[in-house]
């Protein structure tokens, strides 16, 4: 006979195994009045998928945080973290986060990513040319190398891509930082950010300094210290890549600017910002439309922002112009 804890693992691991087979990105479990509703995220959309009784939901959310090594016992402050399961014979990575709600109730949002999952940068990118240029970008020796998107825009399958471009053609030594680790993968030595264990990013990036990286990964600047950390290790004669929430190559270097980077330190560091956006090809298959900005034309923009002149860019160049166009001429007969 079954125990309560097995039927909640097996609905847990089904729900998995669910969004798995169909090629979801996100789950959403969120509190309403008369339960949960959930979701799948595929690509910018959310479908929703059915609903769960309120006792039940929580149940599993607390399953989902056991798995994560969470405190399943606090339900009022948010918390993040990740476990690792096989489907399909495939190694994946869930990263959970939950948030507390009205009434104390968790909404919780789980991320899906499959182990050494690399799209290579000619298959990522539509054109070859925006190939060529990141591939000429993260050949350089030294200097801070920004992907910049808003949420789902595809910056960790690019950064990935990326990396791997670093370790198997390059033959560069390439190091992570992140928090939490999210994607392991085989090619790159990662370390994981552990504020209780005495790893924060001040602590790690000192270790990783002393272990002789070539190239500095650090899964995402999100405030002022993790900005400061990035810059410092640019400056010290590494490559250091990394992502930011931004609209485009402008609001990114503004967004450094927020976190304290000076607009000299940022002329004296930033070699390439790419700004990118995911479009869904006639195959189905999602791809990337890229923004990128290098050499004379990232110069002409920092020196703008040093002398703090208006900066006027042709709506052609942007972002969403040509993500818009890629999908109009695709869906075009």
């Amino acid at each position: 006979m079954e125990t309560q804890e097995n039927i909640i693992e097996k609905k847990c691991f089904h729900l998995l195994q669910k969004a798995i087979d169909a090629d979801a990105t996100d789950i959403h479990l969120v509190p309403m009045e008369d339960g949960y509703g959930l979701y799948h995220k595929k690509s910018v959309k959310l479908e929703r998928i059915g609903q769960l009784p309120p006792q039940l939901a929580t149940r599993m959310i607390s399953f989902y945080k056991f798995l994560s090594s969470l405190d399943i016992s606090d339900r009022r402050k948010p918390q993040s973290g990740s476990f690792h399961k096989k489907f399909n014979s495939s190694n994946y990575s869930f990263r959970i986060s939950t948030i507390p709600s009205i009434h104390v109730n968790e909404s919780a949002v789980i991320r899906i990513q499959q182990h050494d999952r690399i799209v290579s940068l000619d298959q990522l990118c539509i054109e070859p040319t925006w190939a060529s240029l990141l591939k000429q970008s993260i050949a350089k020796q030294q200097g801070l190398f920004l992907v910049t998107g808003p949420t789902g825009s595809g910056k960790t399958t690019t950064i990935y891509s990326l990396t791997a471009h670093c370790v198997n053609e390059l033959g560069r030594h390439v190091i992570t930082l992140e928090d939490p680790v999210e994607n392991p993968h085989k090619h790159l030595l990662q370390i994981q950010v552990n504020e209780r264990a005495g790893m924060s990013y001040a602590a790690g990036l000192k270790a990783i300094l002393r272990h002789s990286p070539d190239v500095i990964m650090i899964g995402e600047i999100r405030d002022a210290e993790t900005a400061k950390i990035a810059v410092q290790a640019s400056l010290t004669g590494h490559l250091v890549l990394t992502t930011v929430h931004a609209k485009d190559p402008i609001g990114c270097l503004y967004r450094m600017m927020d976190f304290g980077i000076s607009a000299e330190e940022l002329r004296q560091t930033a070699v390439c910002i790419s700004a990118q956006r995911l479009i869904r090809k006639p195959d189905g298959a999602l791809s990337a439309v890229f923004e990128i900005y290098q050499e004379e034309q990232l110069e002409r923009l920092k020196q703008s922002l040093k002398n703090n002149e208006p900066i006027y860019l042709s709506e052609e160049g942007r972002v969403e112009s040509l993500a818009s166009k890629y999908s109009s001429s695709r869906d075009s007969p």
